[in-house]
């Protein structure tokens, strides 16, 4: 038995009309897909499969959560998921998926894996940037980033400091001020 087994769609066996599947998206689902970033997931996926004249309308639920690391303080940082995802599929003589909206799959397939979908779906509900609300990051890692920022900043004023300027970065800078003020 294959990893994603039990996200395989019976496509060709779906009578015409409404169709309802349930899924459960854990720790090992995101293992099995080589995620790094999720840390442990609780996520349940509803499927709305409705087919109709050759084509299968698929609504994908998910809702849940996931659980990252915080860029701030990499402390676990529950991130809720509730999102939706739409597609229609239909069978066609070759493998198509150059549209978002519609999927198309060889005459030969009888099933539709759709674990890769719910990854991805449950991918891009994660923000770019995964912190804690104010106040909520671990205080001693937030001290230690607080310290190292200000240790940082006396470092650069003081190489600032130290640093003599260019005398030809100074001409230039001297002919820009000429240039800003002629046009006042």
């Amino acid at each position: 038995m294959g990893k994603f087994t039990e996200f395989k769609l019976p496509l060709k066996s779906l009578a015409p009309g409404a169709h309802h599947f349930a899924y459960h998206l854990d720790k090992q689902f995101f293992a099995n897909m080589e995620s790094d970033e999720v840390h442990d997931a609780d996520i349940d996926v509803e499927l709305n499969a409705v087919y109709a004249h050759d084509l299968y309308d698929l609504t994908f639920t998910l809702h849940g959560t996931l659980t990252l690391l915080c860029d701030r303080c990499l402390d676990d940082l529950v991130m809720p998921v509730d999102t939706t995802y739409h597609i229609t599929v239909k069978y066609g003589a070759d493998y198509n998926d150059d549209s978002d909206e519609l999927l198309v799959i060889p005459e030969s397939d009888t099933t539709l894996n759709v674990a890769y979908m719910l990854f991805d779906t449950a991918a891009l509900a994660i923000p770019i940037k995964h912190v804690h609300p104010q106040g909520q990051c671990n205080k001693q890692m937030s001290a230690l980033l607080k310290k190292h920022r200000a240790d940082a900043a006396d470092t650069d004023v003081d190489a600032a400091a130290d640093t003599e300027i260019d005398p030809r970065w100074a001409a230039l800078q001297g002919i820009a001020a000429d240039l800003d003020d002629s046009d006042n």
